[in-house]
């Protein structure tokens, strides 16, 4: 099976090619005129490409050959979608979050995982957005493990479809070098279980969750002040950020 980059645009070529090298994709490219390569099933051109794998001598049908179009700033939804077409059709987009203080984030186009992130907690929603953008029907599925930062990142991505995923036993075993890699691989896991639809998430700290956020606030303050536990919950349903939370708490004990 093979992938067939055909483009007169230089900056998509190169952007195709430099993706499908770094996934260790084999591939040929062609001119324009010349006939498609034995095996070739998908062709990724630049919107205004024509007459590639048009010879008549050519003994595959180009309408055999599945198109994607790519965009030259972005080529890599183009190359994700030729990938996940080769190992047996589009597949729905899903994407997995192990949440926590830093997240780990996979990509899945069906069965294969295109992409995977290991971002702070402020740039998850963004991370999927981005992902998800362009995607029919996507969907991400959230573990429940990290309950605070979770209805966080729920509340987040009210504009997609979330679901909540009972993330038991979905970190796996990490061996010798794979240190830092558990949530990733984690949310590889959490992306391929179904879960339950939410649209909110409700959660009522517990005092310990309290407390873990009112040291943070008492760690990045100049002055080792801390918030009071009041603070603390509205940081916790999301009301308030913890920077946003230190500044009502300093002004309002001036």
């Amino acid at each position: 099976m093979t992938v067939v980059v055909a483009t007169e645009n230089f900056e998509l070529y190169h952007g195709v090619v430099n993706e499908l090298r770094d996934r260790g994709v084999t591939f040929t490219t062609v001119e324009p005129g010349d006939s498609f390569p034995d095996g070739a099933k998908v062709l990724i051109r630049a919107e205004g490409d024509e007459g590639f794998g048009a010879d008549e001598t050519d003994e595959i049908d180009p309408s055999d050959v599945e198109t994607i179009v790519a965009d030259p700033e972005n080529p890599r939804p183009a190359v994700d979608e030729a990938l996940a077409r080769l190992r047996g059709g589009e597949g729905r987009t899903v994407v997995g979050v192990d949440p926590g203080t830093r997240p780990g984030i996979a990509v899945l186009s069906g069965d294969v995982v295109v992409a995977a992130f290991h971002v702070p907690l402020a740039d998850v929603a963004e991370t999927v957005r981005r992902e998800v953008e362009d995607a029919v029907d996507p969907v991400v599925r959230i573990g429940d493990g990290a309950r605070l930062q979770g209805a966080q990142l729920v509340r987040e991505l009210e504009e997609v479809t979330v679901e909540l995923v009972d993330e038991t036993g979905t970190t796996p075993y990490l061996g010798t070098g794979a240190r830092g890699m558990g949530d990733v691989l984690a949310a590889v896991n959490i992306a391929r279980l179904e879960g339950e639809r939410v649209e909110g998430r409700e959660i009522e700290p517990t005092a310990g969750e309290l407390q873990v956020i009112q040291n943070k606030s008492r760690e990045r303050a100049e002055d080792n002040r801390e918030i009071d536990a009041d603070l603390a919950r509205r940081v916790a349903a999301g009301d308030l950020t913890l920077e946003e939370a230190m500044d009502e708490h300093r002004n309002g004990g001036e």
